[in-house]
């Protein structure tokens, strides 16, 4: 055994410095396991997938090899709240514990940090979009005077969707560089120069596959002095790096540009050319595209992806993007005779020429191994092209030449339902790592059961939403609410939801339905904690990450086997690839991302050693079909119920026990 292993058990002993510092701490066997094959990954400088399940504490168990290893460390985790979390509460609570005196550090995308320049040009421009953004900057402006960090999430209650964000921060298309008047005092840099001089810096993965594409985040500076690279929540780090290895062309991007050349042409060039002309003719060409992209789709909710043979190729879609070209052809030429009087053109021109090329890629074919596709959302339509997964990308990174060998850590609650994790591996081009799956210390048989109906209607029979809606009524009644219904789609998410407000309206049960959507995340989860008797209606977003420990949460209901959309051209290239490869699409890729997001889904219950609760899943195929066996096995091994009875019986009696 190593001394660095040593070290590591000796911390997670029972008389150790975490249970000095943690009230209530008991060492758990699966967390020193996992925290030793961590250790082992970084002495050794190799890659390491580990698969750990809820309640074994993965954050303390990959953070203490590290900071005991004395390596300079890069952390990257899924979201920015994520992010918070890890610096601002798991790393200063664990270099206490230790009594190490390591610099940590937090690094986040430009749109994260205020732009001091960006800042002085919103004072004078009337491009605010409305009343509660002229408020909102006179905020921002008044928390400017006394920040250090400049870093939005200060600003307690600010929306990360906010539309003033944008106008007031920097992307890489404006970011004016070393020509900015207030780069001495810039955020970003300053970020990044802290991230520079740290021992363990914490990012999130879309900053670093931005980094890696485009080589603006700091990242690319900082990797290469890096001995131990970290991805928590790594189910996520495909999706993420397909997102940003690609190429995107989208209309708010178009827009956005359009009247950042407005506003800086009023206030710096005013009369030398028609800026309001060409910001009109641009922003015109930009909606004529997504109405195009649109087609007979009048209303759209969420965001839909688009295959490319639906639009591309017909005429009216060529006459648009030619049309945006034309558009930007025009800004070229105006901003060529003004680029010289200040760095702000200067931008703008680089940024209109880079927006030109960007149309001429999606007026040529993709090339091989490629895909494209549209993404349509209420405001906007992105035209993306992409690479299939990430592992050329990552293999490029982690085959570094030997001296700037490095441990790579992956882990996350789901990375696959076989022992090789190989939904995770094979597309991360990890098939070589070394894997490790950790089980949770939880006792599901005891606290846990779950039910599938087998006399059920089938997903694609109509009665399907309502009859889950009637299976959710009962087992809320028989809880007084603490209900969650997670939904495969948008549909599903209205239709059930209107279903149960009919259910309970007409029973007159004292039973709220939240719905997502109707609030924020946020907003939606804390009521629905603060008055238990609800039930949660929501879709994508609520399958993961969603933590609510307890008898809050007794019962979570999922509408069907969650399938990837046949129809998404992401899903069909996939499929296309391994069927030329001779292998078999639905088991090795439909029925192992099923299994995922069951496993994310079915997490949600129970969160701490004490919860107790019900999981049902409203598709009997999990019961009938030869798969059914294998999606089972991918959850934690909660006892089976055999009837709906037995199910309301277990629900009556966790209600009795509060």
């Amino acid at each position: 055994m190593s001394e660095l292993e040593q070290w590591v058990r000796a911390a997670f002993d029972a008389g150790g410095p975490l249970s000095k510092s943690r009230e209530g701490y008991a060492p758990r066997l699966q967390q020193i396991e996992m925290s030793c094959a961590v250790a082992q990954a970084i002495e050794a400088r190799e890659p390491l997938v580990v698969e750990a399940g809820t309640g074994v504490g993965k954050t303390f168990a990959y953070l203490v090899p590290a900071l005991l290893a004395g390596k300079r460390a890069l952390i990257s985790t899924a979201t920015k709240s994520l992010q918070d979390q890890l610096f601002l509460r798991d790393l200063p609570a664990l270099t206490e514990a230790l009594q190490l005196p390591a610099r940590l550090a937090l690094l986040k995308g430009r749109s994260s940090y205020l732009c001091l320049h960006r800042l002085r040009q919103a004072r004078h421009s009337a491009e605010l979009p409305d009343r509660r953004s002229v408020q909102q900057l006179a905020r921002i402006e008044r928390w400017a005077l006394g920040t250090s960090s400049g870093d939005f999430a200060e600003i307690e209650g600010l929306d990360e969707r906010s539309p003033i964000i944008p106008i007031v921060s920097s992307t890489r298309e404006n970011c004016l560089g070393t020509e900015c008047p207030d780069y001495g005092a810039c955020h970003v840099v300053k970020a990044r120069r802290e991230a520079l001089q740290a021992d363990v810096v914490v990012v999130n993965h879309h900053l670093f596959f931005a980094d890696m594409t485009l080589r603006d985040s700091g990242v690319a500076e900082l990797l290469p002095s890096v001995e131990v690279a970290v991805f928590d929540e790594a189910h996520q780090l495909s999706e993420a790096g397909v997102q940003f290895l690609g190429t995107v062309l989208g209309t708010s991007q178009l827009i956005d540009f359009a009247r950042d050349m407005l506003a800086t042409g009023l206030a710096q060039a005013r009369g030398l050319k028609d800026w309001q002309g060409l910001r009109d003719g641009l922003e015109r060409a930009a909606r004529e595209l997504r109405l195009v992209c649109a087609g007979s789709l009048r209303e759209v909710r969420g965001m839909l992806k688009l295959a490319w043979k639906e639009r591309a190729g017909h005429e009216m879609f060529a006459t648009s993007l030619a049309g945006v070209a034309t558009a930007l052809d025009a800004a070229v030429d105006a901003l060529a005779g003004v680029m010289d009087s200040s760095p702000d053109f200067k931008r703008l021109h680089e940024r209109a020429d880079a927006l030109r090329e960007l149309t001429e890629v999606f007026e040529t074919e993709a090339p091989p191994g490629e895909v494209r596709w549209i993404d349509l959302s209420p405001n906007q339509a992105r035209l993306v092209e992409s690479p299939l997964d990430i592992r050329e990308a990552l293999r490029g990174q982690i085959e570094a030449p030997s001296g700037q060998a490095k441990a790579w850590i992956f882990t996350s609650a789901t990375l696959g339902d076989d022992e090789r994790l190989t939904w995770f591996t094979e597309p991360s081009g990890l098939e070589k790592a070394k894997v490790l799956r950790v089980g949770s210390p939880f006792d599901y048989a005891s606290n846990a059961r779950f039910y599938v109906p087998r006399g059920f209607p089938k997903p694609a029979e109509a009665e399907h939403p309502h009859k889950v809606a009637v299976m959710t009524a009962l087992c809320a009644r028989a809880l007084g609410g603490r209900t969650f219904v997670l939904t495969t789609t948008l549909r599903n998410l209205a239709t059930i939801s209107d279903a149960l407000r009919q259910e309970f309206e007409t029973a007159g049960d004292a039973i709220q339905v939240l719905q997502q959507g109707a609030a924020p995340k946020r907003l939606l989860l804390q009521r629905f904690v603060e008055d238990p008797r609800a039930v949660l209606v929501g879709s994508a977003s609520f399958w993961e990450g969603i933590d609510v420990p307890g008898d809050a949460l007794q019962c979570v209901l999922i509408d069907k086997l969650p399938f990837p959309p046949p129809n998404d051209p992401l899903v069909e290239a996939r499929v296309a690839r391994l069927e030329r490869e001779g292998r078999n699409a639905f088991s090795e890729y439909f029925v192992a991302e099923a299994a995922i997001a069951l496993k994310q889904g079915g997490g949600r219950l129970i969160r701490t050693e004490h919860d107790k609760g019900l999981l049902i899943v409203c598709d009997p195929r999990m019961a009938g079909m030869n798969y059914g066996r294998r999606l089972r096995e991918a959850l934690p091994p909660m006892t089976p119920l055999p009837t709906f009875d037995a199910a309301v019986e277990w629900l009556q009696l966790l209600a009795s026990q509060r």
